[in-house]
Order: C-alpha cells, then sequence, then structure tokens
C-alpha cells in the first residue's frame, strides 16, 4: 500500500506547483492582443434607404398605372446609370409596403430630390421613407 501511497502523493504535488504557477491572465492577454491586431479595420459606408410604400392615389385607371409603372421602371433605369442608385425591387407581396431602393448619396436632402423625380411619387401612387443605412464599404457594392 505505500508502495501505491508515495507515487500518489508525488503527482498530486507536482499538481499543485502546476496550478498554483499557472497564470492565466498573461496567456489570455496575449491571445486577445493578437486577434485583435490581425484583425482587419472595417470602414463603414452611409447609404440611404428608401421604403417605397402605397401612397394616397392609387385610383388611376389601368391605363394610366401602367403608363405610370413604365415611367417608373425608366426612372429606375436612369438613376441605376447614373451610380446613385445601388438596388431597387419590390416586395413580393400586396401589402403597403412595395419595394426598396438604397441610394448612394452624399445626404438626405439628396436622397429626397432623386426621390421626388419618380413619376409614382409624383403622381401619388406612391409615397416614401428615407432612413440612413450603413454597411462595410465595399462589402456590398463597390
Amino acid at each position: 500500500m505505500s508502495s501505491k501511497l508515495f507515487p500518489a502523493m508525488l503527482l498530486v504535488g507536482f499538481l499543485v506547483v502546476l496550478i498554483v504557477s499557472f497564470k492565466p491572465t498573461a496567456v489570455t492577454r496575449s491571445i486577445t492582443n493578437k486577434a485583435v491586431s490581425d484583425t482587419p479595420k472595417v470602414e463603414m459606408k452611409k447609404y440611404w434607404m428608401v421604403f417605397l410604400k402605397r401612397g394616397p392615389q392609387r385610383n388611376q385607371r389601368a391605363a394610366d398605372a401602367a403608363r405610370i409603372q413604365d415611367k417608373h421602371l425608366a426612372n429606375i433605369n436612369r438613376l441605376a446609370a447614373s451610380g446613385k442608385l445601388m438596388v431597387a425591387g419590390p416586395f413580393g407581396d400586396d401589402g403597403d409596403l412595395r419595394g426598396i431602393f438604397i441610394l448612394d448619396c452624399a445626404d438626405s436632402a439628396e436622397a429626397v430630390d432623386i426621390v421626388r423625380t419618380d413619376t409614382a411619387v409624383i403622381t401619388g401612387r406612391l409615397a416614401f421613407e428615407i432612413k440612413p443605412w450603413w454597411t462595410a464599404k465595399n462589402c456590398v457594392f463597390k
């Protein structure tokens, strides 16, 4: 029995010395500093999210509504070609929220001026709400 007790006591003593001498803060600090220094800095860019909503004037005749829609799509193409419109599209249901634009503008005033050029907004077929929207630069758009 004593032949088994001595190695066990030696092992317990070794573990106590190991636990007492271990300093986890030094290891954690060096791992944390390395992870932070290896992470590239993310530069954020502001865009303008435009929520297009059902407007107060949606009672146009079918031919007029189609003409307004054609001009709306032409305006979307014009804005995209100018580089101001990054994303445009309708929602897939028939709710009050009809679609979105994401604009690359200097400020909200420019975004409002751009949206007000749309025939669907001018005629009241669509209304809009604009919010600033941030994303990592060059992550979604160039």
